[in-house]
């Protein structure tokens, strides 16, 4: 989805200067789950101000496992909203549902693969052990594994979010989240583990998105671009930063967070490159290109997870991005 704007210019006019409280617009971001560290620059940058001073009085709704904020915002409940990777972006445009992504906030999706020290030295040397890969997992990154580099159905066993049979046997690797399982392993299993990570093994999706309606685009471009660059901002602040006002926000919406946790998805998101790497250090955090979406997207097709027919380039938009907005608070 290409359009011809003068976005930057229109919301400097429009939103220049802090604005007061009562001339701030009200909009609301609901996340994928519940409060943690990946969602850590938008806390930042309702914390320190940064969408105040474009216009914005932000409000985050948190996701969870009874939480759906996706169909919230179809029903017009919420504005935008986090989505989880390209997936979701292309079966909404297979759906015919107008949802449209305006910025990538994770370049590389933090999917790891974890392994038992010295059990593995290459991705490839994963086809050696038997994995544990959830459901939702065995559906898409896994098909890609599987016609990428010739991994087998009949290795995998079905993972039930519990670490206990990969801790006992090291000839199980097991799936899990950059910063989630590894600091779990770490903990229960009293080891640390090898990683993984599919991005590196060439999973190209972008991850952690930011979406709206197309109608929202169309009518309120301004608006967009505040919240796009001001979610921008608030991830060089929080990555680079002083982070600890977010960091108490999300532990007040997350009780079950903690600081150690906090500090470790910090250093992991730095460290693995999560969200400032490759296209990202040139353009600006939450570029999107319409190289890598058809790079994703032919590789589903070609995994036989995505059709064919799909007018994938409808799911995207990189009009409010790649701009560079930010670099220089690096």
């Amino acid at each position: 989805m290409k359009r011809t704007h003068l976005l930057a210019s229109a919301a400097t006019l429009l939103f220049a200067g802090a604005a007061s409280a009562q001339d701030l617009t009200e909009v609301s971001f609901g996340t994928n789950w519940l409060a943690q560290a990946e969602h850590g620059g938008f806390y930042q940058a309702v914390a320190d101000g940064t969408y105040e001073a474009c216009g914005l009085s932000v409000t985050i709704v948190p996701g969870g496992p009874q939480v759906n904020n996706r169909a919230l915002m179809l029903a017009g409940r919420i504005d935008y909203h986090m989505g989880g990777d390209l997936l979701q972006a292309f079966n909404a445009v297979k759906e015919g549902v107008p949802v449209v992504s305006v910025a990538a906030i994770f370049q590389k999706h933090p999917q790891v693969i974890i392994t038992h020290p010295g059990k593995a030295e290459t991705f490839e040397d994963l086809k050696d052990l038997t994995l544990l890969i959830g459901d939702n997992g065995y559906q898409s990154y896994y098909q890609w594994m599987i016609a990428e580099y010739g991994f087998t159905a009949e290795q995998r066993e079905p993972y039930t979010f519990n670490p206990a049979p990969f801790l006992a046997d090291d000839t199980m690797g097991m799936q899990g989240y950059l910063s989630s399982e590894p600091y779990l392993v770490e903990k229960e299993g009293g080891f640390t583990p090898d990683i993984f990570l599919i991005a590196d093994a060439g999973y190209s999706t972008y991850a952690t998105t930011i979406e709206t309606m197309a109608d929202t685009i169309a009518s309120k471009p301004e608006e967009v671009t505040c919240f796009v660059e001001g979610s921008i901002k608030g991830w060089y602040t929080y990555l680079y930063g002083d982070h600890s006002a977010a960091d108490e926000m999300i532990m007040a919406d997350n009780p079950e967070m903690t600081q150690d946790k906090i500090d470790y998805a910090i250093e992991k998101m730095l460290s693995e490159g999560i969200v400032d790497s490759g296209d990202a250090e040139e353009m600006g955090i939450g570029v999107m290109t319409e190289a890598k979406v058809e790079d994703f997207y032919t590789k589903m097709v070609d995994s036989g997870v995505i059709d064919a027919d799909i007018d994938w380039q409808a799911a995207f938009t990189t009009d409010f991005v790649g701009n560079g907005v930010g670099m220089d608070m690096k």
